[in-house]
Formats: structure tokens, sequence, C-alpha cells
């Protein structure tokens, strides 16, 4: 075991990555491929925005305009938004409730590497026959009626990549029932882990419905199923009810684990206890409760019915109320503390009036008789931008600038991180603001161009110079990654100084066994407990002894690349001959690997006492 520590070649480290079961790393290939798609997805972002700057434009053409902004959408929420939460939560959620590893490190990994080849799947739809082009929400009535192989890329990509995000949620909801450190009750776990916990009960029931629409789809586009097709006898609204089931839900997926990350932040940088920790659990497990009886407000004017639109609009201004009392509780944290106003604060502070604006429109949204007139118009777009981008990316810019000590040892440039911080801001308000008003004055969504005359100029010019600054912010972020990665300056297990809670009691990067001993907690912010009577460590629940980890596995990655080759076997069954052999043989790779895995004897390893003892004295040395 002491060879893990040396340096390795660079062919050593990428064989560590593919066969990786440990979820600090597999936090690591999570955030480097959710940051990939991220910068993909604000690339799109901006040829929309460039195509939008000015009356008339022919930057693109319409077809490549609605490709763009189906893949924009699709890209931002499943591969980046959806990967960089799973980032954290790898990273951070094991640590917190004092455990080793997740319950499931195989299936861990798996989970990644399934998202990863779904969504490599589906991005090579540019070069192979044309993107998806029906929006991200792909309605039936337009994926049906698309020619060439642009959806059948999005509903198999997604399918693949949904399939990871299951296995990733079950995964977090037994590790945090079975795996929390002696005393570690459910009142005293943090607000990042109860986030998280409640985030994977939504996965657990929110993706099993997108996945049967998908499935559905394609067998109405690959097998001429009629589930969806209106004239011969299917019904092209399930889909809407399939996708919103999901898609509702989805947008708490996202949101709560940013509430979590700002639920760490601010009490970090206030040097106080999280205010009202009790009612920031309840609304957390409220949020997810409701966030599922909400869905059909996407559909007010599908023609539901008064009943079932008054139903749904009380449900969505309900859920305004948990909301409302998080929003309280991090003001009341922030009052009569002692604010330190780090790069990751920033965010936080931002966070708060940026999100309202977004949930206010959110309950305007939220009235039927309103919503037939924000309906399909940029009101809508300014909407979802001020949750996702004021709500998830403030949060995933701020959790970046927070646990990145945790998660490399180095600390990003604060000062750097300020500036992106400005840059960012400003560009964000200014290109979603104005949107509101486009919309109220009627601009549509997803049109690729506009007349002069019509008072839509401005808006969008200013919207477009707007996007610019965030890609100028974006881009220094990666600057400061890389100086800071250059620099490789270390920093100790607490970084911060104010640190409440478990993982900042271990050393950062933590060692890959994260504890050598289980730690006893004492209470809520049980790192804080401990600093307050005068120690430095955890005081262990348990004597020292030998700790069983789990060998590296290269299936994981064989069983996804399976599934993506038989993806493509299952596309062009169709059109060429070769179709159905690759699609048998993707098959035989992905079965053949599960069929290896359970008959491989894999009991993993052990490190022993002796090495930790010795691990302790050199570090003493």
């Amino acid at each position: 075991m002491s060879t893990y520590a040396q340096k390795k070649g660079f062919g050593a480290t990428v064989w560590d990555f593919l066969t990786t079961v440990d979820h600090k790393k597999i936090a690591i290939l999570y955030l480097i491929a959710g940051g990939i798609f991220f910068v993909i997805g604000g690339i799109e972002a901006m040829f929309i925005r460039i195509q939008l700057a000015v009356p008339n434009n022919d930057f693109v053409s319409a077809g490549l305009f609605n490709e763009l902004l189906t893949m924009h959408g699709t890209t931002m929420i499943f591969l980046a938004a959806m990967p960089l939460v799973f980032a954290f939560m790898n990273a951070v959620m094991p640590l917190q409730i004092g455990a080793r590893d997740v319950a499931f490190p195989f299936l861990n990994a798996l989970g990644f590497w399934l998202f990863l080849f779904g969504g490599i799947f589906l991005n090579l739809s540019w070069f192979l026959g044309g993107a998806p082009d029906a929006g991200w929400t792909s309605y039936a009535s337009l994926s049906l009626a698309s020619k060439g192989h642009g959806i059948d890329f999005y509903a198999l990509g997604l399918q693949i990549s949904g399939a990871g995000t299951i296995i990733g949620g079950i995964n977090f909801l037994v590790t945090i029932i079975t795996m929390r450190a002696p005393g570690m009750t459910y009142m005293r776990m943090p607000l990042f882990t109860w986030t998280t916990f409640v985030t994977s009960a939504l996965i657990l029931f929110a993706m099993p419905p997108l996945t049967i629409g998908l499935f559905l789809m394609i067998f109405d586009r690959l097998f001429g199923a009629n589930f969806f097709d209106v004239a011969n006898g299917g019904n092209t609204i399930i889909w809407e009810h399939f996708f919103w089931i999901f898609g509702h839900p989805e947008v708490y997926i996202l949101i709560l684990p940013a509430f979590g990350i700002f639920s760490e932040i601010i009490p970090i940088f206030s040097r106080k206890r999280l205010f009202g920790y009790s009612s920031m659990v309840f609304a957390t497990v409220l949020i997810g409760f409701l966030g599922f009886m909400v869905w059909a407000h996407h559909m007010f004017t599908t023609g539901m019915g008064p009943i079932a639109n008054a139903i749904f609009a009380v449900a969505t201004m309900a859920i305004a109320v948990p909301t409302g009392i998080k929003i309280f509780n991090w003001l009341f944290t922030m009052w009569g503390g002692s604010i330190k106003f780090t790069a990751a604060m920033h965010y936080a502070v931002a966070f708060i009036p940026s999100f309202v604006a977004g949930g206010v429109t959110g309950v305007m949204l939220s009235a039927a008789a309103q919503d037939y007139q924000f309906h399909d118009t940029y009101f809508v777009v300014a909407h979802f931008h001020y949750v996702i981008v004021g709500g998830v990316v403030l949060a995933l810019l701020g959790g970046a600038h927070l646990y990145w000590p945790k998660m490399f040892g180095t600390i990003l440039n604060e000062t750097l991180g300020k500036i992106t911080f400005w840059l960012f801001l400003i560009g964000f308000h200014l290109t979603f603001f104005i949107q509101h008003f486009l919309g109220l004055m009627g601009m549509p969504r997803r049109i690729f161009t506009f007349l002069p005359g019509q008072g839509l100029e401005t808006g969008n010019f200013v919207s477009s110079v707007g996007a610019a600054f965030m890609a100028v912010a974006v881009t220094l972020l990666l600057v400061n990654v890389v100086i800071t990665q250059v620099k490789n300056k270390k920093v100790g297990n607490d970084p911060w100084g104010d640190g409440r809670t478990l993982e900042w009691a271990i050393p950062s990067p933590p060692p890959y066994y994260n504890f050598k001993q289980l730690p006893l907690v004492r209470g809520l912010d049980a790192y804080w407990i401990e600093k307050m009577n005068g120690k430095t460590e955890m005081t262990p629940a348990e004597p020292l002894g030998d700790i069983h980890m789990p060998n590296n596995s290269f299936i994981p990655f064989m069983i996804s690349f399976g599934l993506f080759v038989t993806a493509f076997g299952a596309m062009y069954r169709a059109d060429y001959s070769w179709g159905l052999p690759v699609l048998i043989g993707g098959f035989v790779i992905t079965l053949g690997s599960m069929f290896f895995r359970s008959i491989k004897d894999d009991h993993g390893y052990h490190i022993h006492k002796e090495e930790l003892e010795n691990e302790d004295k050199g570090v003493k040395a």
C-alpha cells in the first residue's frame, strides 16, 4: 500500500481514474466531465445570443438554431448541472456523515460511466447527421416529425445517462441510511447531507417516468409504434405528462443541493450556527414532497380544464412557503454574524436576491390565467434562468470555491474568484433581467430572428452583451483553476479556519480511507463542538484497526461502453446491414461484463493497523 502515495506516471494516473471506485476520485471525474459539458452548453448559448443580438441576423440558419437551442437546454440540465451537483455529493456527503466510502462503490463508478457515455453519444449527433431539434423538452408532435436521427440520439443518449443518475440516487440513499458515524442521528446531519438525501429520493421517483417516456418515444421512432401519434390513435399530451412528472421534480433535484451548499457556506463565513436547523430540514423535505404535485403548471394551456388548473396552481403557490422559510433562515444566520466576505460568501449573498426574483416570477406563472399570457414568451425563459443560473450555477461556483481545498488540497485565488463573481453576476442580470420585459412585449420563445421596428432590438442586444460577460467570467474561472493547480500550494484540513462539519476534521485532500477511526458525533456541527472543547481532531468512536477497502474495477467502464455500442446498433438497424450485428455486439459486451462481475470473487483488500500507525509516525517525523 505504501506505493499508493507515490507519484504515478500519466498512463498509470489515467488507468487509475478509468478503474477507480473511490468516491473522491469519482467526484473529480464528475467535476471534469460536467465542467466540459458546461463549457459546451455555454458555447451553444453564445451562438444563440449572437444570432439574436440584432434583427434579421443570419449568423446561423433556422434549422441550426433549433439544434443549438435543443442541445443547449439538454446539455445544461442533464450533462452539466446534474453531474456537477453529483460531483459535490460524491466529494462531500460521505465525509460529512463520517463514512469511509459510499455503500456501493462499484455502482458509483458505473453511474458515472453511464452518464458520460450517454452524454458523449448525445453530442456525437453534431457530427453524424444533425443534432436533436425539437427543444430540450422534445414534445412528441415535434419529435415524431423530426427528420434524421437527431431525436434518436436524444432518446437513447438520455436513456443511458438517466440509468447512471438512478444508480447514483439509490447509492446515496443507502449510504446515508446505513453508513452514518456513531452518534450521527438524522437530526445531526449537516444540511448538505439532508439535501442530498431528499434529492436522491426525488431521483428515485422522478427518473422512471422520463425513462418510460423515452422508451415509448424510442419505440415510436425506431419501431413504428403509435404511443404519441394522434393520427393512429396515440396521444401527444401523454408525453408532456411523462416529461413534466420528471421535469418539475428535476428542478428541485438541482436546486436542493444548491440550497445545501449555501447552508454550508453561510454558517462557515458568518461564524454562526445555521439559524432554525430543524425548520430547514422540514422545509427541505416539504419541498421534495410538494415537488411532485406541481408538474402540470407547465401545461396550463393544453386544455386540462379549470379544476385541474386550479389544483396545480394552488400547489405551485404552496411550494413557495418552505422556500421562503429557507430564505429567512439564511438571512437570520448572517444577522449578527461575524461575516467574512470570501469569494464563496459573495456567491451565497448574491444568490438570495437573484433566486427570490426567480421565485417571484414563478408565483406569477403559477396563476393559470396569467400563464395564458406569459406562456411560450421570453418571460418564461427569464424565469427559469433566474432559478437555474441564479440558484444552481451560483451554488456550483460558490461550492467550487468552498470545497476546492478539500477536493484538491489547494485553494483558488480569492482575488480572481471575486473578479469572476462580479463579471458573472453582472452578466447574468444583464442577460436575463431584460428578458422579462421582452416577454411582456410579446417576444416568443424559440424564434431564431425578429424584425426591426418591433421594440425588441435594445433588449436583445443588452441580453447578448450580458452573455459575453458571463463567458468572460467562466474563462477567468478556468484560468484561476490552472494557476492554482500549477502553483500547487497545499493547505491544511480546515483552510477557512471556521469549518463546522466532519469533512474539515480530516486532511485535504482526504486519504483514500477517509477516516482512520470512525469519529464520535456529539451533536450538530460535530467538528465545531470538538474545537470549542479545545481539540483539533475528532474523538474516535472505535479503536484503531484494519480497514476493509474495495478493489478498483474496469467493469463499470465496459458495461457502459457496451450500452453505448448497443445504442448505435439500435439507431442504424434499419439503415445499414451492420446495425443489427453492432446492436447484438453491444449487448454481448454489457451482459458479458455483468456476467464476469458476477463470477469474479473480489473481496477487496485490507489496510492493516500497522500501516496506519506507520503513517502517523511518518507524519510526525
